[in-house]
């Protein structure tokens, strides 16, 4: 069992089926302690939200964001882990004294936006916006609650690492080899996007009574 947002949760075997289902390159992770760490943390995640997968969220990069006209979030979080892959082993082919930790890699992608449950709640919003002078609005980004999960999740510092400094965040310290390919995986994905007009023409997520 484990504590997140003030919910105890137990984890099952039919939560980390649906982790898999929707992420199946955590199966890449070859360390099994770690995959399974990976699985367990995002399926604590959604658990501790509103949401009951990791498609039910907004897919986009923040919550106020457009949104990819077609795909989920998991897709997003997968295409940036392939990304990150390519880019490790394209350096390894060229230059034989590049080393990467593949595990930390995969991990910390696949945990990049796993803060996300928390910035793109819906219920969260709601109550952001009904009072932004209160705690903020958000209270907490998702790189910032992504530091939270992790650590509570016993996942290594250098995957919570990534989560916390993948995004503007990062800019204020000196990221890991790792994280450095996350980082511009993550920004490729995004710019991409918007210059091959993926972005849906409405956000009608924002549109929800408040």
């Amino acid at each position: 069992m484990v504590t997140l947002n003030n919910k105890t949760i137990t984890i099952d075997d039919g939560m980390r089926a649906r982790i898999l289902d929707e992420m199946p390159e955590i199966r890449w992770i070859a360390d099994a302690a770690l995959r399974d760490g990976v699985t367990d943390a995002w399926a604590a995640a959604v658990a501790s939200s509103s949401l009951s997968r990791i498609g039910d969220m907004k897919p986009s990069g923040n919550y106020d964001s457009r949104p990819l006209r077609s795909g989920s979030q998991a897709d997003h979080i997968r295409s940036v882990t392939r990304m990150a892959v390519k880019i490790a082993e394209e350096f390894a082919q060229l230059f034989p004294g590049f080393t990467v930790d593949r595990d930390i890699l995969i991990a910390g992608s696949l945990c990049h936006d796993i803060g996300k449950v928390w910035e793109f709640d819906p219920e969260n919003v709601r109550r952001w916006k009904a009072a932004p002078r209160k705690v903020g609005v958000p209270s907490l980004r998702h790189p910032g609650y992504g530091i939270h999960i992790c650590l509570t999740m016993g996942l290594p510092e250098a995957v919570a690492h990534m989560a916390a400094a993948h995004s503007g965040e990062g800019e204020l310290l000196t990221r890991s080899l790792e994280n450095t390919i996350l980082h511009w995986a993550d920004y490729t994905f995004w710019r991409v996007v918007e210059a091959g007009d993926l972005f849906a023409d409405t956000d009608r997520w924002l549109e929800q009574p408040n």
